[in-house]
């Protein structure tokens, strides 16, 4: 925590070396409401998720994997764009660092220059009468196996390969903390239209054809970015539509 600085005393920091899931494992068991951000960070998770039930693949020393559960003021309307906001502070954490080529797919991948080096999920706690609040899980691939086979369609990539000297996993977590805090405090102020603009403008999509594959339609059109509750804006033969399902995959038409 002393790479925070004077921001540690915002957060409350749990590491371990493994657990099954910290997105599971701080939905389950909650910590008190105590004014700070709890964070749970894992070597290794072994059975850690992604979107649409994948598995968050990890190796020792492989990959920064943490969890945060972070609360809202009482009456605050459900979140929405949570894991848009989430992905930009990784991806402004990344730049600060001087990586290059940082992109955002929709709704919750990092990119750089298309290959994918972290993903995102959040998942909102349940229960009525509870100050609003979710869980922000974050996994980002510090220096993967040689042998690590990760099904991704545009390929993965890992820190290692962005960086001459890629810092270690607890700078990298520090920075991304500060980074989720001040975005937060923008997103809690003015919500996801105040940020809108910066996610737009790393849109690893923008204006390109592409395909939408869900559950109950498959839609074709050219990516228009995201509107202001972070939903997808796609336009197609039948007009502009927005996709809100967090159960779709992105693909560039082909």
């Amino acid at each position: 925590m002393a790479a925070l600085g004077d921001k540690a005393v915002a957060f409350s920091l749990v590491c371990v070396p493994e657990c099954d899931s910290t997105n599971t494992r701080l939905m389950a068991e909650p910590p008190p409401d105590d004014g700070r951000v709890h964070v749970l960070a894992a070597d290794v998770q072994t059975a850690g998720r992604g979107r649409r039930g994948r598995v968050w693949q990890s190796w020792p020393g492989a990959s920064l994997t943490f969890s945060a559960l972070w609360r809202f003021a009482p009456g605050a309307p459900v979140p929405a764009g949570l894991s848009l906001v989430a992905g930009l502070a990784v991806a402004r954490a990344l730049e600060g660092l001087g990586v290059e080529g940082v992109q955002l797919k929709w709704p919750n991948d990092v990119l750089i220059h298309g290959c994918k080096l972290a993903g995102i999920l959040v998942e909102l706690m349940p229960g009525r009468g509870r100050t609003p609040a979710a869980v922000v899980g974050i996994g980002i691939n510090l220096r993967l196996p040689a042998d690590a086979a990760i099904d991704y369609p545009t390929g993965v990539t890992d820190l290692a390969a962005c960086l001459p000297a890629p810092p270690g996993a607890g700078a990298l977590l520090a920075r991304v903390l500060a980074e989720l805090q001040a975005l937060f405090e923008i997103y809690a102020a003015a919500g996801f239209p105040a940020l809108r603009g910066a996610w737009q403008q790393r849109n690893a999509f923008a204006d390109l054809p592409v395909r939408i594959l869900g559950e109950a339609e498959s839609l074709s059109g050219r990516c228009a970015g995201v509107d202001e509750d972070g939903a997808l804006l796609l336009e197609t033969e039948t007009g502009l539509r927005r996709v809100l399902s967090g159960e779709v995959s992105l693909r560039v038409a082909g």
